[in-house]
């Protein structure tokens, strides 16, 4: 990537990430993979509760609300402790958080308790809650700021990979051997053992990764352009006007993701006529696409600006969400799918324009972008109460959420 500093007429070259950060790099990217399982496994636990535990479509929504929800609880404190205790103990805090909710499946499941696997999805929530609140900045901080999108476009393709194996897992541990009319919750808690195992295991191995000094955001650098550093520093945080419409964007953007994602296995079973285990295994296609599109808007930002590229994926899902409400069988349901592709760099391009030259409120800024999230605690129940009556006509309502996304991408993400 070739661009001009503003400090004078030379030409430099943005390097992805320079050698001193490759190894915090790669074990912070890793992350994202473990919570895009965890996120995944919940739209798996959706269809799996509403057959096991005798919910509604609407009641099994609250899967989403728990996990969602967390993120406008913490949000705000895992800003707090990131900033004064540092990246490295904010992943760990995350860490912890998500292995105790992972463990807290074990007593859920022998108490057979919707509310109690509610209490632990919300702790898990807030684990990972967490570790995204602390992991965008913090490979936003890695290297160049002038490649900050497409290093944490890059890490989200790793996300990806996981949203992959969450629902392979789900549909493995809870669709493969189950019985119909069985109501038991063993390969539940089997399988939130082996995660929360996996969880633990990691925290104890990055509690020894040492971590390389970080540019202050305090101190003048030689390129600005090069640092995340805040050009109109006599502005609060909320005065700046990108920043509160990321907040917005991600809001909608989170609440179409967790509705389309929830009623997936449901679209399939009832517009396509497949199985529970059928439809969890287009599931794992649902996301390859998605990790597909990650890697290729990725490469496509080599010559596209990340906004507008933002804005044309935000209208090619608007007609996916159109030719979906159709019915129209396998011409919807690959819309359906195709619907994942577009969706994949909206998240981390969001947040990473919503970053841009906050300087020293870049942590609280990541914070409140992350307590947008919450928006998929709420929208799975609004899309659950009209797939009640029509799965395909629940599809109407992403629509909304990209309309709001294009006009971040097309306008509203200017740093002003």
């Amino acid at each position: 990537m070739q661009t001009t500093s503003s400090s004078g007429n030379e030409t430099t070259k943005a390097r992805f990430t320079e050698d001193r950060y490759l190894i915090t790099l790669i074990f912070v990217t890793s992350l994202f993979m473990f919570w895009g399982i965890a996120i995944t496994m919940g739209d798996v636990l959706n269809k799996h509760f509403q057959t096991v535990l005798s919910l509604t479509k609407t009641q099994s929504a609250f899967v989403q609300f728990a996990i969602f929800g967390a993120y406008g609880v913490m949000g705000i404190p895992a800003g707090l402790f990131m900033k004064r205790f540092g990246y490295k103990k904010g992943v760990l805090f995350g860490l912890t958080l998500f292995a105790a909710g992972s463990f807290l499946f074990v007593p859920a499941a022998a108490a057979a308790s919707f509310p109690f696997f509610g209490v632990a999805l919300f702790i898990l929530g807030c684990g990972i809650s967490t570790l995204e609140t602390v992991a965008h900045p913090f490979v936003a901080s890695l290297g160049d700021q002038r490649t900050s999108d497409m290093r944490i476009n890059f890490a989200q393709a790793f996300n990806a990979l996981g949203t992959i194996i969450g629902p392979w897992m789900g549909s493995y541990f809870l669709f493969g051997d189950h019985v119909q009319g069985s109501t038991d919750l063993t390969s539940v808690k089997m399988l939130y053992i082996a995660i929360g195992t996996v969880i633990a295991t990691i925290a104890v191995l990055f509690s020894f990764v040492k971590v390389p000094a970080l540019i202050d955001p305090h101190v003048a650098v030689a390129n600005p352009d090069a640092a995340n550093v805040d050009t109109h520093p006599e502005k609060g945080l909320f005065e700046h006007t990108h920043f509160k419409w990321a907040i917005v964007a991600q809001f909608f953007n989170v609440a179409a993701q967790a509705g389309t994602w929830a009623f997936f296995i449901n679209y399939g079973h009832e517009k396509m006529g497949f199985t529970d285990a059928v439809a969890s295994k287009w599931m794992i296609l649902f996301f390859v696409l998605m990790l597909t599109g990650r890697f290729v808007g990725t490469f496509l930002m080599r010559f596209i600006a990340p906004p507008r590229l933002l804005a044309i994926f935000a209208a090619c899902n608007i007609v996916m969400c159109l030719l979906i409400s159709q019915s129209f069988g396998w011409p919807s349901f690959i819309a359906l799918l195709m619907l994942n592709f577009f969706f994949s760099i909206m998240f981390p391009t969001i947040f990473s324009l919503g970053l841009k030259n906050l300087g020293a409120h870049t942590q609280q800024a990541s914070s409140f972008i992350s307590m947008g999230v919450v928006g998929g605690a709420l929208f799975p129940f609004v899309m659950g109460a009209v797939a009640e009556h029509d799965v395909a006509a629940a599809y109407y309502l992403p629509i909304i959420c990209y309309i709001v996304i294009f006009l971040f991408g097309y306008k509203f993400y200017k740093v002003r």
